[in-house]
C-alpha cells in the first residue's frame, strides 16, 4: 500500500517536515496457524506465528534524484501474531542435552556434593537453553532476543544509495550467504519442511550453520542486464550473526534469468580475539520449467571457535557460580567444576557439516505441491546426522491470501536433536537425543 500522506503524518509526529519522501510503501505479511507436532512424551498442539513466513511490518522508500541515482531506505520489524511482541524463541519444549554432553560433575564422596552436581547440571542445562515461553534476564536470553539486542527493527534496518554502477548500502541487512541459500530452499525458509531446520550442530539452536543477517555492515551490490549479479559486504565491530564479531567478510555472484535463479555464497566471522568464527559457504538455486521449479542447495559449515562461548562462560560465572557459592560449595569444587564446564562446553559447540538439500514445486491449479529431501553429514566426533524429508500443499485463495498444509519427518543419529520449525523460530529439540521429531502445520499468510 503506497502512502504518500504517510510521509507527512510520520514528519508530524517527529517534528520534522523535511522527513517527506517521494514514495514511501507500508507493507507487511501476517502469518500463523496450528502445529500438531510429536518429538517426545507424546502430541503437542500449538498455535505459531510465521509458519511460512515470519510475520512482519515494514516501511521502505526511495527518492529518484535523476540521472540513475536513488536514495532508498527499508525498515522491517519481526510481529508475532499469536501475541503481538517481537519476541521468537523454541517451538518444543524440551532441552538441547548435546550442549551438556561430558558435564558429569563428581561430587568428590560427599553426599551433600552429590546433591549439588545433579542440581548444578540441571541449572547449566536451564541456563543454556530456557524453555519458550521463559521471559528471563539471563546472557543467553538475552542473546536470542527479536534480535541479538531485542531491537524494534531486527529484520532489516538499512539505507542506501543507487547508482548507475550498483547499489551502496548500510546497516543490518540479509547476507550474501543466506540469500543462495533461501533460493536453494524448496520450503522458502519456512514451514516444517525447511532445509534450515536442521542446519547448524548437534546442539541445535544456538549452533547456527548460517549468519542470516549482519549487524553495522556496508554492502556493495551490482545487476547487470545478462542476469549477472554480485554482492560483498563487510561488517565492523559487533556484525555478524548475533551481533558480536569483530567483523564480518561475505560476497555472492549469482545468475537470474533463463529459468534459473542460482549462485554461490561464502560468510566468515571474526571472533573478537581475532579467530576464525562461523565460516559459511553455500552453493545452489533453483531452475523453473513449465509447471515444475526444482531445488538444489549444499553448505559447507564450520566453527571452531564459537562467538557464543564467553556468552557461556558469563552464563556459568554470573548465573550458576553465585548459587554454588550460597549453597556452601566448596571452592576447590567449583574451580574443578568451572574447568568441566569450559571444556566440554567448547568441545560441544565445534560446529563441522555438510548439508545438501533436493526439492520441487509442481503447480496444480492455483496452488503448488511441495517436496524436500535435506541431510546433514556431522563431521565431529559425534557423528550426530540428520535427514529431514518435507511434504506440503500451498493455495491461493486470492493474489495476496494463501492457506497451506506441510508435514516434516526429522531422522535424528547419535546426540542429534533437530525438530521441525518454522519461518520465525527454531523446531528446539526432541526430548532426548537420536529421537525423530515430526509435526504437521497448517496456515494462513496475508500480504499487504
Amino acid at each position: 500500500m503506497k502512502v504518500k500522506l504517510l510521509a507527512i503524518a510520520l514528519g508530524a509526529c517527529f517534528a520534522a517536515p523535511s522527513f517527506a519522501q517521494t514514495n514511501v510503501t507500508l507493507y507487511g505479511i501476517l502469518d500463523a496457524g496450528i502445529q500438531v507436532s510429536n518429538s517426545g512424551k507424546g502430541t503437542q498442539t500449538k498455535m505459531v506465528s510465521g509458519i511460512a513466513d515470519g510475520s512482519r511490518i515494514g516501511f521502505k522508500g526511495t527518492e529518484d534524484m535523476g540521472g540513475g541515482y536513488k536514495a532508498i531506505f527499508n525498515l522491517e520489524a519481526r510481529v508475532e501474531v499469536d501475541t503481538g511482541s517481537n519476541k521468537a524463541g523454541n517451538l518444543s519444549d524440551y532441552q538441547g542435552f548435546a550442549l551438556t554432553k561430558g558435564m558429569d560433575f563428581p561430587d568428590f564422596g560427599s553426599a551433600a556434593l552429590k546433591g549439588a552436581a545433579a542440581q548444578t547440571l540441571a541449572g547449566v542445562r536451564s541456563a543454556l537453553q530456557p524453555k519458550y515461553n521463559v521471559n528471563a534476564t539471563s546472557p543467553l536470553v538475552l542473546a536470542r532476543g527479536g534480535g541479538p539486542d531485542g531491537g524494534l527493527f531486527d529484520r532489516t534496518a538499512m539505507v542506501g544509495l543507487i547508482t548507475p554502477v550498483g547499489a551502496v548500502l548500510a546497516g543490518r541487512m540479509y547476507t550474501p550467504a543466506y540469500e543462495i541459500f533461501n533460493s536453494a530452499d524448496a520450503f522458502e525458509s519456512g514451514m516444517a519442511g525447511s532445509w534450515g531446520g536442521i542446519t547448524g550442530g548437534t546442539g541445535g539452536l544456538l549452533t547456527t550453520g548460517m549468519a542470516i543477517r549482519s549487524n553495522k555492515s556496508v554492502q556493495y551490490r551490482i545487476e547487470l542486464p545478462n542476469g549477472i549479479g554480485a554482492a560483498l559486504m563487510y561488517g565492523f565491530k559487533n556484525s555478524g550473526y548475533i551481533g558480536l564479531d569483530k567483523d564480518f567478510i561475505a560476497g555472492n555472484v549469482k545468475y537470474k534469468a533463463n529459468g534459473f535463479d542460482v549462485g554461490i555464497g561464502y560468510n566468515r566471522g571474526t571472533n573478537t580475539d581475532g579467530s576464525t568464527g562461523l565460516v559459511t559457504t553455500t552453493v545452489g538455486g533453483s531452475y523453473s520449467f513449465d509447471d515444475f521449479k526444482f531445488f538444489a542447495g549444499f553448505q559447507n559449515m564450520k566453527n571452531e571457535n564459537s562467538i557464543l562461548l564467553p556468552v557461556f562462560y558469563d552464563a556459568w560465572d554470573l548465573e550458576i557460580t553465585p548459587g554454588l557459592k550460597a549453597g556452601g560449595v566448596p571452592a576447590p569444587v567449583i574451580a574443578a567444576w568451572t574447568s568441566i564446564f569450559r571444556t566440554n562446553i567448547t568441545k560441544n559447540f565445534k560446529l563441522n557439516a555438510d548439508s545438501y538439500s533436493l526439492g520441487m514445486h509442481y503447480k496444480v491449479g492455483n496452488g503448488r505441491v511441495m517436496a524436500s529431501y535435506s541431510h546433514q553429514d556431522d563431521k565431529t566426533l559425534s557423528n550426530s546426522d540428520v535427514t529431514q524429508y518435507g511434504l506440503g500443499y500451498d493455495y491461493n485463495l486470492s493474489k495476496r491470501t494463501d492457506i497451506y498444509a506441510v508435514y516434516a519427518y526429522v531422522k535424528n543419529q547419535n546426540d542429534g536433536q533437530y525438530a521441525p520449525g518454522a519461518a520465525s523460530a527454531s523446531g528446539g529439540f526432541t526430548e532426548v537425543p537420536g529421537q525423530p521429531g515430526r509435526a504437521i502445520q497448517f496456515g494462513i499468510r496475508h500480504r499487504f
